[in-house]
């Protein structure tokens, strides 16, 4: 048994979708960087579907490259939520905009 392409892209969508929703609705800081997060494996799913359904190494090249990416903005996105918690003692957006210089 194989699983197709459109059964990996449909659980991308679905994927993409809950991330989605989780970021427009969520006002806590660590879940909207939980949700994003979520939103950029979905699109990892969808490159490395494409890559094999084309045959060729360059979703999965691309997958590297987003994941580098979604680190390096998991790390500053935890540093931003760190000063946020410092100086508020809670992580909602709303009240991010304490943190301009």
């Amino acid at each position: 048994m194989t699983i197709g392409i459109a059964h990996l892209l449909f659980l991308s969508f679905g994927i993409f979708a809950i991330g989605l929703c989780g970021f427009l609705t969520r006002r806590n800081a660590l879940s909207i960087l939980l949700s994003l997060e979520l939103m950029l494996n979905s699109v990892n799913i969808a490159l490395v579907s494409f890559s094999k359904l084309h045959g060729n190494e360059g979703g999965h090249i691309i997958y590297f490259l987003v994941i580098t990416v979604a680190a390096c903005e998991t790390a500053v996105g935890l540093a931003i939520i760190l000063n946020l918690f410092r100086l508020k003692k809670n992580i909602r957006v709303d009240e991010a905009t304490e943190l301009r210089v």
